[in-house]
């Protein structure tokens, strides 16, 4: 079995990348893309000899546009798995179809409750004893493709969104790295809502 290409798309700081750097994933990070030319991620994926691109949405008359110009970028690298790491766009059909069942998100809470932003803050409001993070497929839903991996931190009385996410991103931390080596191993099936992970393959 070949090992998978895999592109990452960012638009921060990419507070993710130093685990998907330091594990080992069964594929290889070809290239990582982002939005914005100034996001802090895209220095730790020069420093990690990884090849970068930079498209700036502002410059295209539509979302589709963009997301067109998007997808022309990836496939010069032919990636098997996009991984959106931070990626702060809504994508249109126009991304989504052409990367449909290879395209991945991370989002910070404990889907399906809340999807969107300002996640930390509203789980904070509403009282929840448990907040976390979610790895899932990324379909025509916001937020609300099939779940792949889940990791779920205690909310303490006193919590803050400043204090609740450093907590919640070391679960990322960990179960990111891990929904990308269940990809690049096959052993992920997406059935209806739900995803499926097979037995790990015994080595001859």
């Amino acid at each position: 079995m070949s090992r998978k290409r895999i592109a990452i798309l960012i638009s921060g700081r990419g507070s993710n990348l130093p685990a998907l750097f330091r594990a080992d994933l069964g594929g290889d990070i070809v290239v990582i893309g982002s939005n914005k030319a100034e996001a802090k991620g895209l220095e730790l994926a020069r420093d990690a000899g990884v090849a970068t691109f930079v498209l700036n949405h502002k410059s295209f008359p539509s979302r589709e546009a963009f997301d067109q110009a998007m997808v022309d970028a990836l496939n010069q690298y032919r990636p098997d798995l996009v991984v959106l790491s931070g990626f702060m766009r809504i994508l249109t059909p126009v991304f989504v179809d052409a990367f449909a069942g290879r395209l991945i998100n991370i989002h910070p809470s404990l889907l399906p409750s809340y999807p969107g932003l300002d996640t930390h803050r509203k789980a904070i409001i509403d009282g929840v004893k448990l907040a976390g993070c979610t790895v899932h497929f990324v379909n025509g839903e916001l937020d609300g493709g099939p779940i792949i991996a889940q990791a779920a931190v205690h909310v303490d009385d006193d919590e803050t969104p400043e204090t609740l996410q450093p907590k919640v991103l070391a679960q990322e931390n960990q179960i990111f790295p891990y929904a990308v080596k269940l990809f690049c191993e096959d052993r992920l099936r997406i059935e209806g809502k739900r995803v499926r992970t097979l037995p790990a393959r015994i080595s001859s």
